[in-house]
């Protein structure tokens, strides 16, 4: 029992600390999968901001309509590029030496990044942009210093500044922070949901299962209760 419990410690501890890694406390992300609605606007956002350098190759357009609750013809009108079929998979046009020559390194596919990640760093990443003038994009990120990355939704979110562990905001973008927060979550929760399109309905079977486990164990104990009532 004892090594069981230190077991356990350890595994909190690991967690504690790959949740700060580098002394720097995670947000918390506090991601629903279950709203259609935060993982529609998620994917919106992930087609018009991250498309163009980050694909998903273990998503398909067609499975992302039916699980969002989406017609085919608004995810070709509204989701995709005109070179796209519905049932292709979410591929970028740029091609690899490009990218590690405009970026210095080659932008990592994300249909699993949530699961490798945690759905927490990559909502403090996505909130942890801030201008520094000595990186060649302009801007560096608090969770992830000297990122390659560039703050491709600073239009929502305007421009912050560094001070110590705080952002002040020094250029208002299109969204106020509450919403820019709430976009940010959107698409965590999207890439959530691409990281296990099945979690969806994991989710709805496992009530089932647990409400047909709870009858099933209040028969088997109605059962044991008559088999040994002479016993007793």
């Amino acid at each position: 029992m004892v090594k069981i419990l230190l077991y356990l410690g350890l595994i909190f501890w690991a967690q504690l600390s790959m949740s700060s890694e580098g002394g720097t406390k995670l947000m918390q992300a506090n991601v629903d999968i279950s709203n259609t609605v935060s993982l529609q606007n998620g994917a919106k956002l992930f087609i018009n901001y991250c498309v163009s350098c980050h694909s998903a190759e273990y998503m398909r357009y067609n499975r992302m309509a039916k699980d969002l609750g989406l017609s085919t013809e608004m995810v070709e009108k509204n989701l995709m590029f005109a070179s796209d079929k519905i049932g292709d998979t979410m591929t970028i046009a740029m091609r690899p030496d490009d990218a590690e020559q405009w970026f210095g390194v080659r932008p990592p596919d994300l249909s699993v990044i949530a699961r490798s990640k945690g759905v927490d760093y990559l909502y403090s990443f996505l909130n942890g942009f801030y201008v520094d003038p000595s990186r060649p994009t302009g801007v560096n990120n608090h969770y992830y210093p000297n990122t390659a990355m560039p703050h491709v939704l600073w239009e929502l979110q305007g421009l912050q500044d560094k001070h110590g562990d705080a952002h002040q905001t020094s250029s208002d973008g299109e969204m106020t922070p509450v919403q820019y927060q709430q976009a940010t979550r959107d698409l965590v929760a999207f890439l959530d949901y691409v990281g296990e399109p099945a979690k969806l309905v994991r989710y709805k079977i496992g009530f089932w299962v647990i409400a047909f486990l709870l009858v099933l164990f209040l028969v088997a104990c109605m059962v044991k209760k008559e088999y040994w009532k002479d016993i007793h």
